[in-house]
């Protein structure tokens, strides 16, 4: 019995230092510093030892201007003998805060020369010293430590001081050496790199990191200045000079992969740097060995004629896809080329008939239990675009029982509810929606909200649901393709349902397709509709995205851009475009991207 009270006792001792030390931290960081002062003077009492403690009941009396209190604590550390050195760094910056420039100086050098005693003390005073900003200190600290200790090496803190004070040049020469010597990962060096540079390849810290890497590829022909030179050229998305990197690398290394350049072209495409993703793909067609990689690269290529392709080229492609197939035929590890013909011949041909009968031949390959899902969710689009809503379904919800906890399960389960709203069974796709509302995929849950909104907002207003049968063939209209069909449909809708719940749906869905047939004024005009008279409403982020994206990639309208990317990041922080509106707005405004 005795045993099992001091047990309970340990638990609620444990527990009431938790707590405080929880309410201690909490008031500081909300800057209640007197409330925060009395529970660290509780934890120093208790925990004399814990420097962690001290130095929180420090900060509090330097925050209220106790300095005379904060001096007395110190000194009272120093007395009890043999403290840790920083001690003497926090009664030094204790000075300083009352402007007394010398006596805080007579205890930084205090400091400094207990790393004669003790060279390990280097790390932690060198530290001490930089989070106080204290830099040529910090410097100090951690040259002298590996002066008398050749062993320890602080040339990474030291190359991080460099770039904070302003010495660029000495930074990016510092952190080389350090990945030339092997010393440091070219990762952690490049996310330190990218703290200094640009997208701008004029910027003054851009031209510097240049310059230094090519006199170092002169003077000693190495693969890593390549690499690095190639890392610097994305950054400026200048991706013609980073491939002549990369094929330098990949010439000079005798590599078996092409991973690199695989990894380039993707970035190119992504950025919408056509012509030089068309090189990229092109170079890897050619020099790979490897049936995939050849197989993924001339797909690609096949991507980006489709971009904008007229009736010749889709004719050109058809016979494209038809030579991959007497190519590589029906296998297991090649259905993404059966997959991509079947959504050509169905999306852009309008033959879905042949697309389904190609990817059924597939499923009867001995195929394990996600390429089988790819191949279904597929089959279960074409067969939607072929208005086989009940087939589609089958298929869908196959995929979605097998694979209920993936993401594709969760894809499938909201192409359910799609294809549901498509054939206008409104309830039984609302049923499905719920549930995707907190999907695990963000895209999805983003997707699954609105549709439910879609549904809700329009049953609740219209019993009838008239507006949202037409909506809902406006939107099957637009998947399949009969684009100006259904630019008609939603203009139907603008005029017959005007002010109703749906009309601001109508104005974005419409707009999108008003830039497909680049009619960028009409849908221009669509968007600023939306932000003028629905911009509380759930889709005036979406409009701003929208006009930002059509400012920035088709109308050559930077500025304009930035204000609505601003808009999202300052008046929308929980939407979905948030994180891309902020890179895109960063981009524009000619930051360093990571």
């Amino acid at each position: 019995m005795r045993f099992a009270l001091l047990f309970i006792g340990l638990i609620c001792t444990s527990y009431c230092a938790a707590q405080e030390d929880f309410l201690a931290k909490q008031y500081f960081n909300d800057g209640e510093f007197k409330k925060a002062e009395v529970f660290y003077k509780n934890l120093v009492e208790k925990n004399p030892r814990r420097t962690d403690y001290a130095e929180g009941l420090i900060a509090c009396y330097q925050q209220l201007e106790k300095y005379e209190e904060a001096q007395a604590f110190l000194l009272r550390k120093i007395e009890l003998g043999n403290p840790y050195p920083t001690i003497y760094i926090e009664l030094g910056y204790n000075y300083l805060l009352q402007d007394q420039t010398e006596k805080a100086k007579e205890n930084y050098e205090i400091a400094l020369s207990k790393i004669e005693e003790n060279p390990n003390y280097g790390y932690g005073i060198g530290f001490r010293f930089q989070r106080y900003a204290l830099l040529d200190y910090a410097l100090k600290a951690y040259s002298k430590a590996m002066e008398l200790n050749p062993q320890l090496d602080y040339n990474f803190q030291m190359a991080r001081i460099y770039g904070e004070q302003g010495d660029i040049e000495r930074m990016y020469n510092s952190y080389l050496e350090l990945i030339s010597a092997g010393k440091a990962t070219q990762t952690n060096v490049l996310r330190n790199l990218d703290n200094f540079i640009t997208s701008d390849p004029e910027n003054p810290n851009n031209l510097k990191l240049k310059k230094i890497l090519l006199l170092k590829a002169q003077k000693n022909p190495d693969i890593l200045w390549n690499e690095i030179l190639s890392w610097l050229f994305v950054q400026q998305r200048q991706y013609s000079s980073a491939f002549n990197q990369e094929k330098a690398i990949y010439k000079r290394s005798g590599a078996f992969t092409l991973q690199r350049l695989i990894a380039l072209g993707d970035i190119a495409l992504e950025d919408k740097a056509i012509e030089d993703a068309i090189s990229i793909y092109t170079y890897i067609d050619k020099n790979s060995n490897d049936p995939i990689i050849k197989l993924n690269a001339r797909l690609n290529l096949i991507d980006i004629k489709l971009m904008d392709a007229n009736t010749r080229q889709l004719d050109e492609v058809e016979r494209q896809f038809e030579s991959l197939i007497d190519v590589y035929g029906y296998e297991n590890n090649t259905l993404q080329l059966q997959i991509a013909y079947a959504n050509f011949l169905t999306f852009k041909k309008a033959k879905p008939e042949e697309a389904i009968t190609m990817l059924k031949r597939c499923l009867e390959l001995p195929l394990e239990r996600f390429s089988q899902a790819y191949i279904k969710l597929a089959l279960g689009d074409i067969l939607v675009f072929n208005q086989k809503f009940n087939e589609a379904l089958i298929n869908f919800s196959q995929v979605q029982k097998s694979l209920k906890n993936d993401v594709l399960g969760q894809d499938a389960r909201f192409k359910v509810a799609q294809t549901s709203f498509y054939k206008g069974d409104f309830d039984w796709a609302f049923t499905q929606l719920k549930v995707l509302r907190s999907s695990t995929s963000q895209l999805i849950a983003n997707d699954a909200m609105q549709l439910s909104l879609l549904i809700s907002d329009n049953s609740l207003e219209d019993s009838t649901q008239t507006a949202l049968k037409k909506y809902a063939r406006a939107d099957l209209l637009s998947y399949q393709q009969n684009i100006d069909e259904a630019i008609k449909v939603f203009d139907d809708i603008l005029i017959n349902h005007k002010g109703e719940k749906i009309e601001d749906e109508a104005l974005l869905k419409q707009g999108e397709l008003l830039v497909l047939i680049k009619n960028y004024e009409a849908a221009e005009f669509n968007y600023l509709k939306i932000v003028e008279f629905y911009g509380n409403d759930i889709l005036a982020d979406d409009a701003h995205f929208a006009l930002a994206e059509l400012y920035k990639n088709i109308l050559n309208e930077p500025e304009k851009a930035k204000e609505h990317y601003e808009k999202i990041i300052y008046n929308y922080q929980d939407s979905y475009y948030f994180p891309q509106a902020r890179k895109n707005f960063r981009i524009l405004r000619g930051d360093s991207i990571n």
